[in-house]
């Protein structure tokens, strides 16, 4: 294969080899459903994904973690299985089978052997189209997702990750925490979760995908017949739903210093910028300049603050995008009396990046590192399966190994310069969870508001 594939909602077949001779395929039904596989030769296991293009961002007033909550409540049952039905179904193959949230899409998964995949197609597919909400269930799993609130609450890394997202992105829906919060959890009523089910849950919104020992036309057949048998019509016509706008908006800072005061041994800080949109040119750039700053043991935060002055037992950087946004943060864990030197050496090896650049070496290390994971990550099925279920909801194109690879390939020092002072321009915001206060990072502030 060469070059990117793309992916038009108003193509019905799509067919290319990939690296490794990895056939590719996507049929979308005329009722809106789309189904993309890729067939691993030698493969005897597989990875299949059940995708809705809806995640928090797109809950309204009233619905904040019904999302999330519907995740939980589509494991309860359906009309033909019961809670333990769907739980017995995979454990008694030995497959692995779970759920994730995220801000822009909800995804049901399962990994089986090649010869259990009509099984996981059969119950993936009565859990999306015939969940039955169960009010006892509905009332049992709040109580859970209270406890699983409180959990993440009580790790001062998850907690000052959602603070860091709300601080960088302020009002926007991105910045919304994933599962909601305990107060609208309490609040959120079944009638909510589910007229978000039958609002978001339709055949032109979901896209299956499958990586491994899949045969495409086979997996077809039995989506079509599992679909047919929920009462899903799938000879009546959809178009599937459009992607969203990636146009990147205007962001308003939500706060400049967030602290939380946490009676724990560490500070966990982290410090950003808004960052750069899913399919944004200049990602591989990114990539770059994220590896470089904080994206491995050789990085410059890591050789920084943990093993030249020993402040940190870990320290990195990360960049998540997203259709319309992105984020640039740095992370670091460290005691409350050295939290201070600690966010002011982010802040100054931040600016140092873009004011100096990074050197061929660098350049050369960072495409090694992205380069050599892409590949070795290909390695899973269940890699595979989400690549693809990304390229068909946010990307709107097929990027095979040997493509990503040219990609980064053709990434130059300036790239990445211009890329960094972009960045560093960008509003900065600090947050905090631990033993600290205000003023312990009013130095780190200085440090950004005065190169800006």
């Amino acid at each position: 294969m060469n070059g990117a594939v793309g992916l038009p909602l108003d193509v019905q077949e799509l067919a290319f080899t990939a690296t490794g001779d990895c056939a590719v395929r996507r049929t979308i039904l005329p009722n809106g459903v789309r189904i993309l596989t890729e067939h691993v030769p030698g493969a005897r296991s597989a990875t299949i994904g059940f995708w809705v293009a809806v995640g928090s961002r797109d809950e309204l007033p009233g619905h904040f973690g019904s999302t999330h909550f519907l995740e939980h409540l589509l494991f309860k049952g359906t009309t033909r299985r019961s809670a333990l039905d769907i739980a017995v179904s995979f454990d008694a193959v030995g497959g692995e089978h779970n759920a994730m949230t995220a801000k822009e899409y909800t995804c049901y998964y399962a990994k089986i052997r090649d010869k259990d995949l009509p099984m996981a197609v059969d119950v993936l597919c009565d859990m999306i189209t015939s969940s039955v909400l169960d009010p006892d269930e509905f009332e049992t799993e709040r109580g859970v997702i209270l406890e699983e609130l409180a959990m993440a609450d009580d790790d001062p890394a998850d907690l000052v990750n959602e603070r860091f997202f709300e601080a960088v992105l302020g009002e926007h829906p991105l910045g919304r925490p994933i599962g909601g919060s305990a107060k609208s959890i309490r609040e959120v009523s079944r009638d909510a979760v589910a007229e978000h089910y039958r609002s978001n849950y339709r055949p032109q919104d979901l896209v299956i995908t499958a990586a491994g020992a899949v045969p495409h036309d086979e997996l077809v057949s039995r989506v079509t017949a599992a679909l047919a048998k929920a009462g899903w019509v799938t000879t009546a016509h959809a178009a599937p739903v459009a992607r969203r706008d990636t146009a990147g908006g205007a962001l308003e800072r939500g706060s400049a210093l967030t602290v939380i005061q946490r009676p724990i041994e560490q500070v966990n800080i982290l410090v950003g910028v808004p960052g750069i949109t899913a399919t944004d040119d200049r990602k591989n750039a990114m990539g770059v300049l994220n590896a470089v700053l904080g994206g491995g043991m050789s990085s410059r935060l890591f050789q920084e603050v943990r093993e030249k002055r020993g402040l940190a037992y870990s320290v990195y950087s990360f960049a998540p995008s997203y259709s319309d946004a992105g984020l640039f943060g740095l992370y670091a864990g460290c005691s409350p009396a050295k939290a201070g030197a600690v966010s002011e050496l982010m802040v100054a090896e931040f600016h140092r990046l873009a004011s100096d650049g990074i050197t061929a070496d660098e350049l050369a290390r960072a495409k090694g590192q992205l380069g050599g994971a892409s590949a070795l990550a290909l390695e899973d099925s269940d890699t595979r399966m989400s690549r693809l279920g990304r390229s068909e909801i946010t990307l709107g194109e097929f990027v095979d190994l040997d493509e990503a690879l040219a990609r980064l390939e053709r990434v130059t020092i300036g790239d990445v310069a211009e890329l960094a002072l972009d960045l560093v321009a960008r509003p900065l915001s600090i947050a905090a969870v631990g033993s600290s206060d205000d003023g312990v990072f009013a130095a780190a502030s200085e440090t950004s508001a005065t190169a800006a």
